[in-house]
């Protein structure tokens, strides 16, 4: 396969009161050689004058190429003449090389007004391919071009809102109003007002017989932004620059949209016990984000003799209630053993109700098991009605492996979700099979911060990766963070 090839051209006319539009867009399928590549077209008008344009990701195609677009309308309203037939190359530009597809060398041709043409030996292609679903979307526009020759006398996608626990069929209706003898357009609109994600395949019939587009077997998918969620204990103020820090903390946050930031070791001001806001670390960050988030916090003891320490949840979205309790025997606050977690109940759109909790325990010689049953047994009582997922979210001072985490394991209701993103297989042992030798297989991972969701939970971790390392944001810690991502089940 080439690493850049044409899937389809339009080169069509529109007019309004004031002027005359042409658009040009090109479907590419280009090969992943890098994040930073550049995908271009390179064409010319009857004027002669070659011009780049840059074409856009759209989405992963089944085997692992990628989907691009590159669209432009040009208005002769500044007097110019539109550029009616365009003869065009394709360039992929990556680290270490460029690749051009010039069809052979003598370029490709759109005439003027053609409309949609298919490449060579494409029956069908899908026109409308995207990733995601825009907030407050309400209805999906599907467009579907097949060729003429094939007589298709019917289009039909075949979707699920629902991960294929049910679907449905819907026809397309073909537009008999382009006239144009490249290619049959056809086109659909799917209801997608309360759906988190879309599923589809087209199947397309004729006298020939059926034609199933299903990218390469991979189906089309689009869903909505995911659920990105952030733990970090920021180290009660002992880290050298921590103004510095503390801004390089709120620019990740935005950089990587994340939703919901549970923060432990947080720190302000001792003031006689009286706390001051001002100096509220998670707070700072708060008010350093282009748009700061609701915020939840409080304090369990006195941190390093001469701060309130304790617990924060940040989040995009409304609390539905918040609250805060001790897990621990000791509720003395100058006691470090005085352990408190801060609850949040949030309605996260197209994924229902969420109950987060930012805890930080202490270690097992000093009480983690009780903490740690405490805080089940509380997340539990929240349970049941709305509410079908739980996420335990900090530093909870176990390494994995250890006897904390033998804990969680064999209580078998919460889950490591760092693990099931990225050890699938290991994951399956601990939590699904609890093979005996399993422990041996964590020796080297020393993490004690995690997100544990409950089993019978309603979401999926889809991604999971580590910040705040030299290589990444650069060190704010002593900790490390760890930013993952949810989508429903």
């Amino acid at each position: 396969m080439a690493a850049i090839e044409l899937l389809a051209v339009e080169n069509s006319l529109s007019r309004s009161k004031q002027a005359q539009y042409q658009v040009l867009q090109f479907w590419l399928v280009v090969e992943n050689r890098g994040y930073d590549k550049q995908v271009e077209v390179y064409w010319a008008g009857r004027d002669g004058v070659w011009q780049t344009l840059s074409a856009a990701y759209q989405a992963r195609r089944g085997d692992g190429r990628e989907y691009w677009l590159a669209r432009v309308s040009i208005s002769n309203r500044s007097g110019l003449a539109l550029p009616g037939a365009v003869n065009f190359a394709l360039r992929l530009r990556y680290d270490g090389g460029e690749i051009w597809d010039n069809n052979g060398g003598w370029n490709y041709h759109a005439p003027a007004r053609s409309g949609v043409a298919l490449a060579a030996g494409l029956a069908v292609q899908n026109l409308a391919i995207k990733q995601r679903l825009e907030a407050g979307q309400h209805y999906l526009q599907i467009k579907v071009a097949t060729r003429p020759a094939q007589a298709a006398d019917k289009v039909v996608i075949h979707w699920s809102d629902d991960n294929w626990r049910t679907s449905r069929q819907t026809a397309c209706r073909r537009n008999r109003r382009a006239k144009q003898h490249t290619a049959q357009i056809w086109t659909a609109r799917l209801p997608v007002e309360q759906a988190f994600a879309l599923e589809y395949c087209l199947c397309y019939r004729s006298k020939l017989g059926e034609v199933w587009d299903n990218n390469h077997g991979k189906n089309y998918r689009l869903s909505r932004e995911p659920l990105r969620v952030l733990i970090l204990n920021l180290h009660c103020y002992q880290e050298d620059r921590q103004d510095v820090k503390l801004s390089q903390i709120a620019k990740a946050i935005d950089e990587q949209a994340v939703d919901v930031v549970c923060f432990q070791e947080v720190a302000e001001h001792w003031n006689h016990g009286h706390g001051d806001w001002a100096s509220n670390s998670a707070n700072i960050i708060n008010r350093r984000l282009r748009r700061p988030m609701h915020i939840h916090t409080d304090w369990s003891h006195l941190g390093f003799d001469k701060y309130r320490e304790g617990v924060a949840i940040l989040s995009r979205y409304p609390f539905r209630q918040a609250r805060s309790r001790y897990v621990s025997d000791s509720q003395d606050p100058y006691s470090i053993h005085a352990r408190k977690v801060v609850m949040a109940q949030l309605d996260i759109p197209y994924m229902g109700v969420v109950n987060v909790y930012s805890a930080h325990l202490s270690w097992w010689e000093d009480g983690f098991q009780h903490q740690f049953e405490r805080l089940c047994a509380w997340a539990d009582s929240q349970l049941g009605g709305e509410v079908k997922t739980t996420l335990l979210c900090g530093d909870f001072n176990v390494a994995a492996g250890s006897a904390g985490y033998r804990l969680v394991v064999d209580g078998r209701r919460y889950e490591d979700q760092y693990l099931a993103a990225n050890q699938i297989g290991l994951f399956e042992k601990i939590f699904r099979v609890n093979d005996a030798h399993w422990q041996h297989l964590l020796a080297d991972d020393y993490r004690i911060d995690y997100i544990f969701m409950n089993k019978s939970g309603d979401l999926r971790v889809t991604s999971a990766r580590v910040l705040f390392t030299d290589w990444d944001y650069g060190r704010v810690s002593d900790h490390c963070g760890y930013l993952m991502s949810f989508e429903p089940k």
